[in-house]
């Protein structure tokens, strides 16, 4: 079995929500279940199923979680001495060729990838076409909106 590599930043975020979902969200959710079904008829309790159902998706993130953890291998990205080149882990500073506009992005492991925080998970097709540039490189990829040219303006390990 091949071990995923996740930054030590991204797992200890993880493992916190992970904890979070087993200490905190798990108890809150049980109670709920408990206080809906003492409400009497089962089938027409329109509570104890929505609490059953954020039950059902809690221990499926606590799953997820803890399979993922186990098998995942931490990489502290600020021992990387990758230079000007972009490996996993590199924070990656690009300008849009035909617009002109900025974005920063982090290439990091694909369980902990959330785009909406600039986290790219490796495997994506930007990450793929990342991987192994220098800084001052131009490069390309396939969007879903099409073909993208980006050239890049910076590359940190931090």
């Amino acid at each position: 079995m091949s071990r995923a590599p996740i930054t030590k930043v991204g797992s200890e975020r993880l493992r916190a929500e992970l904890e979070r979902l087993k200490s905190v969200e798990r108890p809150r959710i049980i109670a709920a279940v408990a206080e809906a079904r003492a409400h009497g008829d089962l089938k027409e309790n329109a509570e104890y199923h929505a609490a059953r159902e954020q039950h059902g998706f809690n221990e499926g993130r606590i799953a997820e979680l803890e399979a993922g953890l186990s098998t995942a291998e931490v990489i502290d990205v600020s021992r990387l001495a990758a230079g000007n080149r972009v490996v996993f882990g590199a924070t990656v500073d690009l300008e849009d060729v035909d617009s002109g506009e900025s974005v920063t992005y982090q290439i990091v492991g694909d369980l902990e990838a959330d785009i909406k925080q600039r986290l790219i998970a490796v495997s994506s097709p930007i990450a793929r076409a990342l991987i192994g540039k220098n800084n001052g490189d131009d490069f390309e990829f396939t969007a879903p909106n099409g073909v993208k040219s980006y050239a890049i303006v910076g590359v940190r390990y931090s």
